[in-house]
């Protein structure tokens, strides 16, 4: 048995998805670090990314978002 099979049982059983368990364990990290390298971390992990409605065939102007509640 493969050290990730004996893992995955444990964050499914607390009902967590891969990606939820993945980015909890990435915040942990996070604040366990010392200046500067907690701040630099942190303003990493913002992710911006913009949307496009397409109508007729043609994209309209895209809307620029974030994932960050303070962006």
């Amino acid at each position: 048995m493969s050290s990730t099979a004996a893992a995955a049982p444990f964050w499914r059983a607390a009902g967590m998805t891969y990606v939820s368990y993945s980015n909890l364990c990435a915040n942990l990290v996070r604040n366990c670090l010392k200046e500067p390298h907690k701040s630099e971390s942190l303003n990493r992990e913002k992710v911006h990314f913009s949307l496009s409605k397409w109508a007729n065939g043609k994209p309209e102007k895209p809307v620029l978002r974030s994932d960050t509640p303070d962006a």
